[in-house]
């Protein structure tokens, strides 16, 4: 791209060459420039398209040279930039021809868009007013207005098939007009047929996009974020795409070759089939959308961003490159064909949506990551790198996907019912109840929702545990809880129809059983403060009865109950220690250890005597209890009775006898 300067107004050269990624290495950029001599010759793709101030506008001339950008609604009249009419918002219409400024006039009331019919040379602009003006380009002035039945107009459009004119107003309709006769032919109330059973309106849906493609189709963009496809020759929408959003529709492109239509927002532009409203792929750019344009008879995209610079996209599956580019579809063909290392090789693409569950959201905008399209390229390392440490098991986890895709699958057609835990089931009852209706409005509102206690871990034993089983009688949970009471018997009616339902599955022999969402009934009065306050003194007052009442019976149960002594028979060889024994004891472990060897001395349980070598010699006689003194004297007994029962051996001594000896 070169760029030249022309009376302070900038001119781009598109066609001098291919461009580099601006974020590629300096290493990389010489290694390619080595190996081909065509990269040389590349220019680096300058960062100078852009505005002083935000852009609103952004269109391409008819002849595909010429890319213009304003902060203000413009139409171009020639095929080139040569005649240009430019509405600003102080009400005031600009004409400028090749050489620079050429006409001013004015409109009575402020407008918001225009049009213009080729057939009779009329500008049609709409605004904040009932009418439609019509400026005559070839009698230079102002025709007798169209009056239409709303009170304002944001978008108009004019078919180029049949010149059949188009206004949509700010009560959701559109009101159509034939330039011929100055009648009105139809008129369609997008308003109503944009609400779906899917989605929620906070707002009467006004139009915020209009657009013609062919003779009979008409696609309208509302500002609640629906796009609504006609054909003109019914009053009902063949399509209606939802963009999730809640945000009103900017632009409206058809793309007829893949039959696609391009809607956007100021988040995202999606591209989706026209017939079957499945998405083709999307777009999110980093600042917000105020324009797209779609470049004549290819797959390059532009956009007019909230920052000052503007970007432009090539997809290569829409159509062929612009002739100024055409390197793109080289580039494309050599990928395709040399499997040799390329400028991308080294890179992995990710969306938004691969870096939130990756966790590398906070490295958007560092170096690590730089934007192109509708995502980032990061080093191929980083990404195996990061991916293993987040997900090492993987395949695993892949395989036991399947498997419970094809479990779940078979088991669609069963009877579907509530798993309630062995423990705290009216907790469990309550968990769910409010984790469906926290699901419902994250639908509508789009909201990521917080993780549930039922599917934490950490929280998993106090629904197996029967010792975390909450007593609701308790006086804690009767203060914490004072609205429990209300809806208690509503809850236990159903954990009895599950408890049935389960009983009944179990008789059928069904396997894990799966929740079915049901309607939980919910307390109209739990956001009431006044009531809550009421309930919890309410409970203080019967906590205070209950314990008054049982004070009462304790007391009365006192009176009649008689005490009567209580005697103890010692076992036989046990022998009686008071207390004051005890406490004895106790006094003497408290004293020094020079206290107690006195004691132990003066007792004669302790003998102190001196050694041949200076030292001292203590010996301690260990102190027998009466038990032990009685086995001693048995044993002494015994052993006197067995003295006087022996008898002598001696006479069995062997005596020398007389004679040969035996050989």
């Amino acid at each position: 791209m070169q760029v030249s300067s022309l009376n302070e107004v900038k001119i781009y050269s598109l066609s001098c060459g291919k461009s580099l990624p601006e974020w590629l290495s300096d290493r990389k950029k010489r290694a390619l420039q080595k190996k081909d001599v065509d990269v040389r010759r590349r220019i680096e793709l300058i960062q100078d398209f852009e505005m002083p101030t935000v852009c609103t506008t952004i269109k391409v001339s008819k002849d595909g040279q010429y890319i213009l950008a304003t902060v203000v609604t413009f139409e171009i009249l020639s095929d080139d930039y040569s005649k240009i009419v430019f509405l600003h918002n102080d009400r005031y219409i600009e004409f400028h021809s090749q050489s620079g400024f050429y006409y001013k006039t004015r409109i009575p009331k402020f407008g918001r868009d225009f049009s213009y019919h080729y057939p009779s040379c009329d500008l049609y602009f709409v605004g904040a007013s009932s009418e439609v003006y019509r400026l005559n380009l070839e009698q230079g002035r102002y025709l007798n207005p169209l009056q239409t039945d709303a009170a304002e107009n944001n978008v108009c459009d004019i078919n180029a098939v049949h010149g059949l004119f188009a206004t949509g107003t700010i009560e959701g309709r559109v009101e159509c007009w034939d330039p011929r006769v100055r009648k009105r032919v139809g008129v369609l109330d997008c308003a109503l047929n944009s609400v779906t059973a899917d989605s929620e309106i906070n707002s009467l849906p006004t139009i915020s996009a209009l657009k013609f493609n062919g003779a009979l189709t008409m696609a309208v963009g509302t500002s609640t974020g629906q796009v609504l496809l006609y054909d003109l020759r019914s009053d009902k929408p063949l399509l209606v795409k939802d963009h999730q959003y809640g945000l009103p529709i900017k632009s409206i492109h058809f793309q007829d070759s893949l039959d696609l239509v391009l809607s956007s927002d100021s988040r995202i532009v999606k591209m989706w089939n026209r017939n079957s409203g499945k998405i083709f792929t999307s777009l999110e750019p980093e600042h917000d959308l105020n324009d797209v344009c779609l470049y004549p008879n290819s797959g390059m995209l532009l956009t007019a961003n909230e920052a000052p610079k503007m970007g432009i996209y090539y997809i290569p599956v829409l159509g062929p490159a612009p002739r100024w580019c055409s390197f793109l579809d080289n580039l494309t063909e050599e990928l395709e064909e040399n499997p040799e290392s390329t400028v991308y090789d080294d890179y992995k693409f990710v969306t938004k949506k691969d870096l939130e569950n990756l966790g590398l959201t906070h490295l958007i905008g560092s170096p690590f990551l730089r934007a192109y399209m509708h995502g980032y390229f990061m080093d191929i390392r980083l990404y195996h790198k990061v991916k293993l440490m987040v997900n090492p098991f993987a395949y695993e986890e892949y395989r036991k996907d399947k498997i419970r895709q094809k479990i779940e699958e078979t088991r669609a057609q069963r009877v579907q019912l509530k798993k309630l835990p062995k423990v705290n089931k009216e907790l469990a009852l309550k968990l769910i109840e409010e984790e469906e209706e926290k699901q419902k409005s994250t639908l509508k509102k789009k909201v990521k929702s917080l993780p549930n206690i039922l599917t934490d871990d950490r929280f998993k034993v106090m629904f197996e545990n029967p010792d975390f089983q909450v007593d609701e009688e308790s006086e804690e949970f009767r203060l914490l809880n004072p609205l429990v009471s209300r809806i208690s018997e509503k809850r236990k009616k159903q954990l009895r129809l599950l408890e049935q339902q389960e009983l009944q599955a179990k008789n059928e022999e069904e396997e894990e059983p799966e929740g079915k969402p049901s309607d939980a009934e919910s307390s109209e009065s739990s956001d009431d403060e006044k009531a809550w306050v009421e309930e919890v003194r309410k409970q203080r007052r019967l906590l205070q009865q209950e314990e008054r009442a049982k004070r009462q019976e304790q007391l009365r149960e006192d009176r009649q109950t008689v005490l009567k002594p209580q005697f103890y028979e010692i076992k036989a060889g046990e022998e009686f220690r008071s207390f004051k024994e005890s406490a004895t004891k106790q006094k003497l472990m408290n004293k020094t250890l020079e206290d107690r060897l006195r004691l132990e001395a003066k007792h004669g349980t302790l003998n102190v005597s001196d050694t041949t070598v200076g030292s001292k010699q203590l010996t301690f006689t260990l102190k027998r209890s009466e038990q032990q003194k009685k086995q001693q004297e048995a044993e002494k007994l015994h052993r006197q009775e067995r003295k006087k029962l022996r008898r002598s051996a001696g006479h069995l001594r062997s005596r020398p006898r007389r004679g040969r000896p035996f050989h």
